[in-house]
């Protein structure tokens, strides 16, 4: 297996990767083949596979009272990197939350990938529950992607939690962390973000993956701004095409992105989401092509693990 960076030292031009989600529970793992599949003759180097943390049901009881479950709707991240490398022969890049795990978990998790020679991770916070609305962690867990990132850095020089260990085998993670051309919404300001990122950096992040944005002007700004914060490592842009209408309010709304007016001008025109997914292939290949000519590392697709609308930009740029 090779690392992130690797891959993006030795690269000749911008490389191509996408990301995809576990299936809900009860699904077969085909339908990430499924949607894999179309995308490999574009040669990814590397599948980015999400995690997501646990949610709360309440179920009425017998006795009238509401018992409340916790469910995870799409577990099975650590097998699905397993089995994706064993079938596609490309490297898997799990990501690693801080919500619903405690801080052993979250080592033994790091151990199983380390067997399983999975050399990059992704390191974020993660989403609040959605009842909750605020993070909260996990009893002994990380409430800081920092922490966690902390915890990674450490198994990279041979620390575990046990301090009896005796001469304890240091893991070889590439770490990634997330960017935010727009701003983390919990952030004060866009320089308290950055000076946030610099420090995961100085703390050993070797990466970056920018949330999804739709004018490239503001990655170019962000970029701009990185380096003069003294942050150098390589920073991937992801990229997600529109592919219905009702995107334009769901998108800003999860994320915190705003949408250029042309791009909000050309969806509304659109009858139907057939259009509006041709507005948003044309889209996010304009914002590809000039991306690629500002010369960025690799263009990282945020898939949904729906393929489709991928495969056609990625037909046109690769």
């Amino acid at each position: 297996m090779t690392k992130i960076t690797q891959y993006i030292k030795e690269a000749k031009k911008t490389l191509f990767s996408f990301e995809i989600l576990p299936p809900l529970k009860g699904e077969s793992i085909q339908s990430i083949f499924s949607a894999i599949e179309p995308l490999m003759e574009f040669n990814p180097p590397f599948i980015d596979v999400t995690y997501h943390r646990e949610e709360y049901v309440y179920k009425l009881r017998e006795n009238g009272l509401l018992e409340k479950r916790t469910i995870r709707k799409r577990p099975g991240t650590v097998g699905i990197c397993a089995a994706i490398m064993n079938r596609f022969k490309v490297d898997a890049v799990p990501h690693i939350i801080c919500g619903g795990f405690t801080k052993e978990e979250t080592e033994n998790a790091l151990i199983d990938l380390s067997f399983l020679g999975i050399e990059n991770v992704l390191v974020l916070r993660g989403d609040p529950i959605k009842s909750e609305g605020v993070f909260v962690p996990e009893p002994d867990g990380h409430r800081y992607s920092t922490e966690l990132l902390q915890q990674v850095v450490n198994l990279n020089k041979g620390v575990y939690l046990d301090e009896e260990m005796k001469k304890p085998i240091p893991t070889e993670f590439c770490i990634g962390v997330a960017g935010y051309p727009e701003k983390h919404f919990e952030a004060p300001s866009m320089r308290f973000d950055l000076q946030k990122l610099k420090h995961k950096v100085d703390m050993g992040a070797d990466y970056v993956v920018t949330q999804m944005f739709y004018d490239n002007q503001k990655y170019i700004d962000y970029v701009r701004r990185c380096r003069q914060e003294g942050i150098n490592v390589p920073i991937i842009p992801g990229l997600k095409p529109l592919t219905s209408k009702k995107q334009l309010v769901a998108l800003p709304r999860a994320f915190f992105i705003d949408l250029p007016d042309d791009l909000v001008d050309a969806v509304e025109k659109c009858k139907d989401d057939a259009a509006v997914k041709q507005v948003g292939i044309e889209w996010c290949i304009q914002q590809s092509k000039e991306l690629m000519e500002f010369g960025v590392p690799v263009l990282h697709y945020y898939t949904m693990s729906k393929s489709d609308a991928t495969k056609k930009i990625a037909t046109a740029l690769f």
